[in-house]
């Protein structure tokens, strides 16, 4: 079996890490944050969980919805956070297609350190909106990905999004 290696991602997962109990979780600090505050990624706040872009994204508009609450576990998720949840998910889902017309999706949740969760003391679903051919030889041979889109820029058309969506 040839492996494909990708050491870059261990120095962005082993940034989360917690060095120690005092400090903060970063998606407990950014639940914390205003949508309208240009330097901060979260485009939407909901009763239970929050959106907010990815600071490192696999693809232009990945997005993730959180929880409020800090658990890690997702069978600790409520009926209602669970079904809050996926309606934020369905929302984001509809402005990414709203800015940016995406070919499909990849929806889901790394449960666990050893799934590949960078943080996985807090819960988190990611939605990455996908385009037929954005797998090319640049991650592949570079070991580089090419996100051709500011997350700034991206913010701004998301919040316009969510705003004729809600």
């Amino acid at each position: 079996m040839d492996k494909l290696w990708s050491p870059w991602r261990s120095v962005y997962i082993e940034s989360f890490i917690k060095k120690s109990d005092d400090e903060e979780c970063i998606f407990c600090e950014a639940a914390e944050k205003d949508v309208n505050d240009n330097d901060n990624l979260l485009v939407h706040k909901g009763e239970l969980t929050y959106t907010l872009l990815n600071l490192y994204p696999y693809n232009n508009g990945h997005l993730m919805v959180v929880p409020y609450r800090h658990i890690g576990e997702f069978e600790d998720l409520t009926k209602d956070e669970a079904t809050e949840v996926m309606q934020k998910l369905q929302l984001a889902q509809k402005a990414l297609v709203e800015i940016s017309k995406p070919h499909g999706f990849n929806i889901g949740a790394n449960l666990g350190k050893i799934s590949g969760a960078g943080i996985h003391e807090h819960i988190h679903f990611h939605i990455v909106p996908r385009w037929s051919g954005d797998t090319n030889f640049m991650p592949v041979l570079g070991e580089v990905k090419v996100i051709s889109q500011d997350l700034k820029e991206t913010k701004i058309k998301l919040l316009e999004a969510y705003k004729k969506l809600i």
